[in-house]
């Protein structure tokens, strides 16, 4: 059985299948012998799912700067409890979200200081950064469509629950960090049918697998 550590992060706006993506490519790599964490931010472990509650409840009115500290105290937890020992015992870790996606919603989104969010991201995580990051990006009006379709939308996520305009800066700040970091992100263009985004997603999955043999 390969032993190859590997962290990967799945990133996009909303309705773009991150977490239906990200089952899937777990699912693939447990199929030919990798062992993989599959995870999520916010949340991942009891004291990050609980900051996770406050921070999508709809019923919570949150203060741009309280959502971002919120982000990183559970990330920070996620980091230490979830992914760093992952990735100590030689694991694929698969996480929904991860920095990137602080930089969009509250950097971009928010309009909070991209050096401020850099500098939190960096405490938060210890140092840990994806080896790869595939960004599925969608237009955002159509992901929107897609997120407020769920059959509980009407109990669902706060970010959900945001303007379109709030959502198009958001997909914009994931470009823009794709062209920042061309070799790290793989950009990933939402296809109409769930088994063909896999099979994009696997290109590069398995080419980062590759160099580490």
């Amino acid at each position: 059985m390969p032993k190859k550590r590997l962290f990967i992060t799945l990133e996009g706006p909303e309705g773009s299948g991150k977490t239906t993506q990200a089952k899937l490519l777990r699912d693939y790599l447990v199929a030919v012998g990798y062992s993989v964490v599959h995870t999520r931010e916010p949340g991942g472990n009891p004291v990050a799912e609980s900051i996770r509650h406050i921070l999508l409840s709809p019923d919570n009115r949150v203060h741009p700067i309280t959502e971002l500290l919120l982000y990183e105290a559970s990330r920070s937890q996620h980091t230490q409890d979830v992914i760093i020992p992952a990735l100590m015992s030689d694991r694929v870790v698969i996480c929904e979200r991860y920095t990137d996606a602080t930089v969009a919603y509250q950097g971009y989104g928010r309009g909070i200081d991209l050096k401020v969010v850099s500098i939190l991201n960096k405490i938060a995580t210890a140092g840990v950064k994806p080896d790869l990051t595939v960004y599925l990006d969608i237009d955002a009006d159509e992901g929107l469509q897609k997120a407020r379709r769920k059959e509980d939308f009407a109990d669902g996520d706060r970010m959900e629950k945001e303007c379109v305009e709030f959502h198009r800066k958001v997909r914009q700040g994931y470009l823009k960090t794709a062209r920042r970091e061309p070799r790290r992100i793989k950009v990933v263009t939402v296809q109409p049918d769930i088994k063909s985004t896999h099979v994009r997603i696997l290109a590069p999955v398995l080419k980062a697998l590759s160099k580490k043999r």
